[in-house]
């Protein structure tokens, strides 16, 4: 009879540096001048985006539709963005939890991921402060440093794997015209060649053989007066080794053929589907796959170092939807009702999932409770 959870596949662990979570909740250092800096930034791109913004362009007549937006479309657009999320803690769970007597139940993972969520949205750009807090949670849980740094490299591998791919498969579609939407070479191939040039480095890297540092210390303990030098060279090739065992670790997660792994291609095509619904609730959308290229060149701008992306992403996705032709009216008020919905909706359950999980954390701290290397309760 086959078995259920599928056993956890191994991941090759490598050397790393310091992480956080080895003590309290990772916290952001905010002086008094930086929360209003940032108070008046929000404040102020927000402002222009859903103000200012219309008004320009002769866009003020169809911003305001706004109030004249299906109802049903924005109800159908809210619950596409609630399984968005759902996906994102399938997927937490396939990578870091693979066992029943996990201390990590579904209600920690909920709690884990909204809170990361919250982290990435208002604390830093491209992802960095929800991955400080999972790595937080996760070190406090039991958890060990090289498992912890090992899964999490898993984690964002078939997370942005996904992106990758997609960038690839529409962008070279929309070009060649098995898909419909169009589009010009910049807007098409140049994402799709910038996605293929990422997948071949990260599995070009998996040919690095598994013991590269092992075999680089010895190397280096054999070299003598030259011993500096190949010390810098064995640390040198750390995180590209790293990267190696994250994208090995991701294959042999995909091969398990856990379903929870879909919970990648959930998480970016519900929150697709939310920017879909939003241009339905204002009139016709676009192709989908225009609407998922247009997507995924926006969020290059999470990248930028915004809060969430604001401004960023927003503006990418509208001059994205204007390269493919779509009129700037409704490109406007689209993209910025799907951002209030990705951005807003998980601010509020995000936020009780941090105090939560900080009340959690105690309560593992005071039990002394543990979790060995795969997730099971010591």
């Amino acid at each position: 009879m086959r078995e259920w959870p599928p056993p956890r596949p191994r991941v090759d662990h490598t050397q790393i540096g310091s992480l956080p979570g080895e003590g309290g909740m990772p916290r952001v250092i905010i002086t008094r001048r930086r929360a209003v800096a940032l108070g008046v930034f929000v404040v102020s791109v927000v402002a222009f985006l859903y103000f200012v913004l219309p008004k320009l362009a002769g866009l003020g007549k169809t911003w305001d539709r706004l109030g004249q937006g299906s109802p049903g479309w924005l109800a159908v657009a809210a619950a596409l963005e609630i399984l968005s999320f759902a996906g994102y803690v399938a997927l937490f769970r396939t990578v870091f939890v693979r066992s029943r007597k996990s201390n990590i139940d579904w209600r920690a993972s909920y709690e884990i991921t909204m809170a990361g969520l919250v982290a990435t949205r208002l604390f830093a750009a491209a992802g960095s402060g929800g991955v400080a807090l999972t790595v937080w949670a996760l070190r406090r849980s039991g958890l060990d440093r090289r498992t912890v740094a090992a899964q999490m490299v898993v984690f964002l591998t078939l997370l942005y794997g996904v992106y990758m791919v997609a960038l690839v498969l529409f962008g070279l579609g929309l070009r060649t015209g098995l898909l419909p939407g169009g589009g010009g070479f910049a807007i098409t191939i140049l994402p799709a060649i910038f996605g293929g040039v990422v997948i071949a480095l990260f599995l070009g890297l998996t040919l690095l053989p598994v013991d590269v540092e092992g075999r680089l210390a010895g190397w280096a303990s054999r070299r003598g007066q030259h011993r500096r030098g190949a010390r810098a060279l064995a640390r040198l090739v750390t995180l590209p080794a790293l990267a190696a065992s994250g994208v090995r670790g991701a294959l042999a997660v995909v091969r398990s053929r856990d379903p929870l792994v879909l919970g990648a291609v959930a998480w970016w095509g519900f929150d697709i589907a939310t920017l879909w619904a939003s241009f339905r609730a204002f009139g016709a959308a676009p192709a989908f796959s225009v609407v998922v290229m247009a997507y995924f060149v926006g969020m290059f701008a999470n990248v930028l170092p915004l809060p969430g992306g604001i401004g960023g992403v927003d503006g990418g996705m509208i001059g994205a939807f204007i390269a493919f032709g779509i009129g700037a009216p409704i490109a406007v008020v689209a993209v910025l009702v799907y951002r209030a919905f990705a951005f807003w909706l998980p601010t509020i359950p995000g936020a009780i999932a941090y105090i939560q999980l900080r009340r959690r954390v105690a309560g593992w701290t005071a039990g002394g409770a543990g979790l060995d290397p795969v997730g099971t309760t010591a």
